[in-house]
């Protein structure tokens, strides 16, 4: 059921490896940080940011990591190059987590892009990302590729086939535009598009073909789907039983087929983190039921928060 017969490719950004066969490596928890309405912006956006309150945002999530055994990037949102040039050298000055560049439009992440490489960072960073819908994809591609990125994320869709299948065409028409323009990336992943909460479904779907037929690491948003029910749910069951909805989803698409999740606001971490985790402990635990094979990371959430279990386990190998 869960090991997939394609070789599956492992990514390695800033030291933090995903991809491979489910239960292999932990599903990566990527969080937004400066995104829009991101509460370290005290006031308008010009005017600076609260870098107590984002520190801790930072320093809270590589204490997660730490505890849970569950990594962590930084998703690192800005609007204007200068936004990225700050943004990342305060992220880099507090963390030694990985992190991408993520913006809506083409400008501003080529020079993002371009200022990592300036600052020594391409090995700990990654593009986020090529689109089906960016209208210069061949001068996007093109430039990165001389920038020297090495990481990138494909977001993959189609709107004629909004079915898994849809996300495999959507990938292979990026993946003919990287070959035409002749480029070469150390490490490609791609992002299957969250629509809304159970169409995550989708993409964990999508995920396990894009696995079967390329071997990359998969991932999504399910935070976005998540994101889209938050008044609605809090005025059902108010924000902790919305919570409980987003921790529940973010655990879902950990357990099938994301070998990364972009887990929302990095406020939530301390929600998300222990849901991912327990997560892919039942995930890792179902593997070994089928094949006997533990974790390869050391740090796995089931060999850190659960030894005695793991000991029972390796009695029956």
């Amino acid at each position: 059921m869960f090991q997939l017969s394609t070789e599956q490719k492992v990514c390695k950004v800033g030291g933090v490896k995903f991809g491979g066969q489910p239960g292999e490596y932990p599903c990566v928890c990527c969080s937004s940080i400066f995104q829009k309405g991101d509460k370290v912006f005290e006031g308008k956006r010009k005017e600076g940011f609260d870098e107590k309150r984002a520190e801790g945002l930072l320093k809270t999530q590589d204490k997660l990591t730490e505890t849970t055994g569950v990594p962590g990037m930084a998703d690192i949102v800005a609007n204007t190059g200068e936004e990225f040039k700050r943004f990342i050298d305060f992220v880099t000055s507090v963390s030694d987590m990985p992190f991408c560049i993520d913006a809506w439009v083409m400008k501003p992440k080529l020079e993002g892009a371009a200022y990592c490489a300036e600052k020594g960072l391409l090995d700990r960073m990654f593009y986020n990302s090529l689109t089906v819908w960016e209208k210069d994809l061949e001068t996007e591609i093109r430039e990165i590729s001389q920038i020297g990125v090495k990481h990138v994320l494909l977001v993959a869709f189609d709107q004629e086939d909004q079915m898994p299948s849809g996300r495999i065409t959507g990938t292979q028409k990026l993946l003919d535009v990287i070959e035409k323009v002749g480029a070469e990336f150390e490490s490609i992943f791609v992002d299957t598009s969250v629509m809304n909460g159970p169409a995550t479904a989708m993409c964990s779907l999508a995920n396990r073909l894009v696995k079967e037929k390329w071997g990359f690491p998969a991932a999504s948003a399910p935070s976005n789907g998540s994101y889209m029910d938050l008044q609605r749910f809090k005025d059902l069951w108010d924000f902790k039983g919305w919570a409980a909805t987003d921790a529940s989803l973010e655990g879902l698409s950990a357990f099938f087929y994301h070998d990364m999740i972009f887990s929302g606001p990095m406020g939530g971490a301390t929600r998300v983190f222990p849901a991912v985790a327990e997560a892919e402990a039942f995930l890792a635990t179902s593997v070994f039921a089928e094949s006997k094979k533990l974790p390869t990371d050391p740090n796995h959430p089931l060999l850190k928060l659960f030894p005695d279990f793991v000991e029972q386990l390796k009695a029956l190998q």
